[in-house]
């Protein structure tokens, strides 16, 4: 697990140990989560799956996702185990706000649950925002490929006919 998101949850889950204070464990969770959503985000999941995304507003005021992949070389030599711990990560963080969540719902805690849902929804974010990225990128390649099967026929049936 990424070390921002392990201490994102290890401070929450051990800060009703070390703190009265719902104001600092509020603060203190969310910039932790805010610091994982950013690492994720922006050097994580460059560097272990070659991807790497965010969303604009365009002129019209409508959202915009950008996706930014390495080549398919590249990302064909990644690193397969390093691939799989990025992708579990993602979702085991997720779960584990969940579980999370549903202790502060059972205990009658409502006030943490706004602590699991902005976290959650940090980790929602990063794992839709990789997912789409992912299948932008699979999807380039596969136009890549049948663009360069297609040149490639056609140079060969103008070569063809040229001989004749």
């Amino acid at each position: 697990m990424d070390p921002s998101q392990a201490g994102a949850l290890a401070f929450y889950i051990l800060s009703a140990l070390f703190f009265n204070s719902f104001v600092i464990i509020f603060v203190v969770t969310v910039l932790l989560a805010a610091l994982d959503f950013w690492v994720v985000k922006n050097v994580s999941g460059r560097i272990l799956v070659g991807l790497r995304w965010w969303n604009e507003i365009n002129d019209l005021g409508e959202s915009v996702w950008k996706f930014e992949s390495l080549d398919q070389e590249s990302l064909a030599r990644m690193n397969k185990k390093d691939s799989w711990l990025f992708w579990w990560t993602l979702y085991i963080t997720a779960v584990a706000w969940i579980v999370l969540g549903i202790f502060s719902l059972i205990r009658f805690q409502a006030d943490y649950c706004l602590i699991v849902g902005v976290c959650l929804t940090l980790s929602i974010a990063n794992i839709v925002g990789f997912t789409k990225c992912r299948k932008d990128a699979k999807k380039q390649f596969q136009q890549f490929a049948s663009q360069t099967i297609a040149s490639r026929v056609s140079s060969t049936i103008q070569s063809a006919f040229s001989v004749v």
